[in-house]
């Protein structure tokens, strides 16, 4: 993929402030795209986008209203769109799921986007109009190397809500004659995560030396750093491919928690005696499967995410320190 792919395309990326969806939003300002915002708090999202090195046009929108989307859209009219808002990631927003709000931003908001694409969409740009990022926990309780066309079994809110929202996208490209895809995220790390999660615990326990309680760490996951993430996306949104297709965005290499939380202690300087292994309960929602299947995604943008974990926690520590240094 080319720097200037990008350049001068008027882009949409919605729910911009999020872990990832800054990091798709960087990645578009370097290849100079004419990049829309969509925020539901323009005042809390600017020190975000001023940390991550963020600039376009930031745009307030309620996007549980589908009519504020279809305003949007009818005057955005963007060429492609890198949907990225979603419920039920932040770990806040586990404790207590609010199932109404998580159908709305997980499927309603996918129907009404593709509704508003459908009545606009731009002649010249030739690759998709829309990006969906759905979620691993789609598949849910089925084994296997997770292959695309795998029957999910989703058994959380979230993966059941990320479903319905990636069969609307289906619905919407077979019906409305859209461009479109869903990449189907495993497990993301790097500068951003929200609080709580497994590296952010990491690089708190390590600011101020405490003990970190923590599952066996038996569980394998696929570890994806942020920016190859970001990265895949973009080249997604380049390709052609089968209306509504789905696209696993991962490593197809199989990590435990104990590897990942070892090799990251070992960098960011924990002993080993403060990671209390077994401390903790298993989340019932853990998958098991074998390596994730990525062919799909080689195929579509000859690319597969490379960063290796210890190069990633590094690449993390190197950005919260050199953000740290500007703030002061």
């Amino acid at each position: 993929m080319g720097a200037s792919d990008y350049r001068l395309t008027r882009v949409v990326v919605l729910g911009a402030t999020g872990f990832i969806g800054r990091w798709v939003a960087r990645a578009l300002v370097t290849r100079g795209a004419d990049l829309y915002l969509v925020v539901r708090d323009p005042s809390a999202a600017a020190p975000v986008f001023a940390r991550f090195g963020v600039s376009g046009t930031i745009v307030e929108a309620q996007l549980e209203n589908p009519d504020a989307v279809t305003s949007l859209f009818r005057r955005l009219r963007p060429s492609v769109t890198f949907n990225l808002a979603g419920y039920g990631v932040d770990p806040a927003e586990r404790g207590q799921p609010d199932e109404g709000t998580a159908y709305r931003i997980n499927a309603d908001l996918v129907q009404a986007v593709g509704e508003a694409l459908s009545a606009g969409r731009d002649p010249t740009w030739r690759g998709q109009d829309l990006v969906h990022v759905g979620s691993a926990l789609e598949y849910g309780e089925i084994g296997g190397d997770l292959a695309e066309d795998s029957p999910p079994n989703p058994t959380t809110l979230y993966g059941k809500s990320k479903l319905a929202g990636t069969r609307v996208l289906t619905h919407c490209c077979a019906s409305y004659g859209l461009r479109g895809l869903t990449a189907r995220l495993f497990t993301v790390y790097g500068p951003g995560e929200h609080a709580g999660r497994l590296l952010p615990s990491l690089l708190e326990c390590g600011q101020h030396g405490t003990a970190l309680p923590l599952t066996t760490g038996t569980q394998q996951r696929d570890f994806g750093y942020v920016q190859d993430v970001a990265e895949g996306l973009l080249r997604l949104g380049l390709t052609i491919s089968e209306p509504g297709e789905i696209v696993n965005l991962a490593t197809g290499r199989l990590s435990t928690v104990r590897q990942f939380v070892e090799t990251a202690a070992g960098i960011i300087g924990i002993p080993s005696d403060r990671l209390l292994f077994g401390a903790l309960p298993g989340r019932p929602e853990e998958m098991a499967h074998r390596e994730v299947n990525v062919r799909r995604l080689l195929g579509l943008t000859g690319w597969v995410p490379t960063t290796r974990i210890a190069d990633g926690v590094r690449k993390t520590l190197d950005f919260e320190r050199a953000t740290e240094r500007a703030a002061t």
